[in-house]
């Protein structure tokens, strides 16, 4: 290797240092080499046994990337200024281990097809560790579920009081997020079934390797079908980042929440002071800063799902430069993931919801509008006309300052609802009225939840 590049051979002189500082990934891509080592085992077993290189360099090259291994893991690897990428500083050292037997390694290969399978690997890990995830915090929402089932509280639309709910149906919510969110990884895993292995720089390799031995071997379920796509291809890696800016937008709004429900106009909720923080100048503020923060990764996800959308429009086949940086978008998003989801898990888990302030509020006001207009359609009125009966009863009652459960003859009689039978109107009674799949009844949210239980249950 000239200099320690991989490719300077055709080159008589060095990379100038502002060209080496801009094309040089490791500082990004070193945490591949766990990957790496093992994709770079595989390969050069393969290549013994298929008798491309010789079973003695082989067992050489695998001895050198076990103790390659054991240093990175142990964080005893010298790296050093040369080291452009994890890929030349682990051959680097491989070849100052076992000396010609390391150079044999790339046989076969290309940083090309090495890198997207290292990537792959990566990710179909990461992918099985934020199932889990997601899993610890759909089972903290369904905990939260069943101790509220009978808690009410108002359901907003516009930033307004709107229709009283049951707090488990609303926390339920947001485990069907979670379950499409949970789907959408399940994706991700499927694309990276296919390993880019043997597909060299873009053509394919001119020896006889077997790629279905390696992709096995790399967990793997087939080699991939096409070079020019394998090596080309960032579709894995797009659609975790598609899945990761849409899970940041679920758990920005359920931040969202937890921040209107912790503030003094509502009060709803008592954070722990476990994941709140204080005011350096103002001593009296508990602040919900891990639902904030929740809330404002969403942009951060999307912009790295933009990001790669961006530098794959319009580029060419096969591999480009470009590509190195896709794993800043992937690595951003795949720690942002795993710093939000505990966080918000342990949110929730420690949340202490207050009942009374949530029943007094779900009883307030005209949230039993509706339900006054379906009585009126169930006595035979439009519903057009009942709509507008009712609207001007609760301009009445506004004006007066009281609730639409206190109505009285002259409310009742200024909107034209003077000689309307009106029955008793409550939270409870609203609620109990949805009884319809997907609604609010006791009796409709039990079943959601057996539904929901079963959904978390299979991730």
């Amino acid at each position: 290797m000239s200099d320690g590049r991989l490719w300077g051979g055709r080159f008589a002189d060095e990379s100038a240092e502002a060209f080496h500082r801009l094309n040089a990934s490791l500082a990004v891509d070193r945490r591949l080499w766990p990957q790496d080592v093992a994709a770079s085992r595989a390969h050069a077993r393969m290549l013994g046994e298929q008798g491309i290189i010789s079973a003695d360099d082989a067992r050489q090259i695998d001895g050198g990337l076990q103790r390659i291994a054991a240093e990175l893991e142990a964080g005893d690897f010298a790296f050093l200024p040369g080291d452009e990428d994890i890929h030349t500083a682990v051959e680097r050292r491989l070849t100052e281990l076992v000396g010609d037997s390391g150079r044999r390694l790339h046989t076969a290969r290309s940083r090309n097809d090495q890198i997207v399978t290292d990537t792959l690997m990566y990710l179909r890990e990461r992918a099985a560790l934020q199932a889990g995830m997601l899993r610890e915090l759909g089972e903290v929402l369904l905990r939260g579920a069943e101790a509220h089932l009978d808690t009410l509280l108002p359901g907003y639309t516009h930033g307004q009081r709107a229709q009283p709910v049951r707090l488990a149906h609303h926390l339920l919510a947001y485990v069907w997020m979670l379950g499409r969110d949970r789907r959408r990884l399940a994706n991700v895993v499927s694309a990276c079934e296919e390993c880019p292995l043997g597909s060299g720089a873009l053509a394919g390799v001119g020896f006889p390797v077997d790629r279905h031995a390696v992709a096995h071997e790399l967990g793997f379920a087939r080699p991939s079908a096409n070079s020019i796509d394998a090596v080309s291809s960032r579709d894995a890696l797009l659609d975790y980042l598609s899945f990761a800016a849409q899970l940041g937008v679920h758990l920005s709004r359920l931040g969202a929440e937890v921040v209107i429900w912790a503030g003094d106009e509502t009060r709803f909720v008592t954070l722990d002071d476990a994941y709140a923080s204080g005011s350096s100048m103002l001593p009296h503020k508990k602040n919900p800063d891990a639902a904030e923060l929740a809330r404002a990764k969403a942009p951060r996800l999307a912009a790295d799902l933009g990001g790669l959308l961006g530098v794959l429009a319009g580029l060419p086949l096969a591999y480009n430069k470009d590509l190195q940086e896709d794993k800043v978008f992937l690595f951003d998003a795949v720690d942002t993931v795993e710093l939000l989801l505990p966080a918000v898990a342990g949110t929730m888990a420690t949340l202490q919801f207050r009942v009374a302030e949530m029943a007094a509020a779900a009883g307030e006001g005209a949230l039993a509008a509706i339900d006054l207009a379906d009585h009126l359609v169930r006595e035979g009125w439009p519903f057009r006309r009942a709509h507008e009966a009712v609207g001007a009863l609760v301009r009445a009652c506004e004006e007066r300052g009281i609730s639409l459960a206190d109505a009285g003859p002259s409310e009742l009689g200024a909107a034209g609802l003077g000689d309307v039978s009106v029955p008793q109107l409550s939270a409870e009674g609203s609620v109990e009225a949805k009884a319809v799949p997907g609604g609010t009844a006791r009796a409709q949210v039990l079943d959601q939840l057996e539904a929901a239980r079963a959904l978390v249950a299979s991730w």
